[in-house]
């Protein structure tokens, strides 16, 4: 998916009136964290995030497993409905019951990236 489609996906996703709500806001602790840890540490969390409590077929907790926030990352995931299995279907039709594949871990981490980037500018 290109740098477009990602957009365009993101700013549907974003629309939606419950993920509309996700920003990282000025002054708030997970902006800072993003800005001074910067998009490569970011990106590094987001991949070990994901892989521990997104990829696995059946995940600790799906549904739950996610705060709503206390790192960049988990506020992304709620605003690109990636936080759980079940967003991750009806938002990126990445079916459930399955381990996710390296490539599919690599789309979810870049979808989080994108979204942090485009907040903190």
């Amino acid at each position: 998916m290109d740098a477009t489609d990602l957009d365009a996906r993101l700013d549907a996703i974003g629309a939606q009136p419950f993920r509309s709500k996700f920003h990282l806001r000025p002054g708030s602790r997970d902006r800072s964290i993003a800005l001074v840890r910067g998009p490569t540490a970011m990106r590094k969390h987001a991949h070990d995030i994901i892989a521990k409590r997104l990829a696995p077929a059946q995940p600790l907790n799906d549904g739950k497993q996610t705060p709503y926030r206390g790192h960049p990352v988990f506020v992304a995931q709620h605003a690109t409905g990636t936080c759980c299995r079940t967003c991750l279907r009806k938002n990126h039709r990445i079916e459930p019951g399955r381990e996710l594949t390296a490539d599919e871990q690599d789309y979810v981490v870049t979808v989080i990236c994108r979204w942090i980037a485009r907040e903190v500018g």
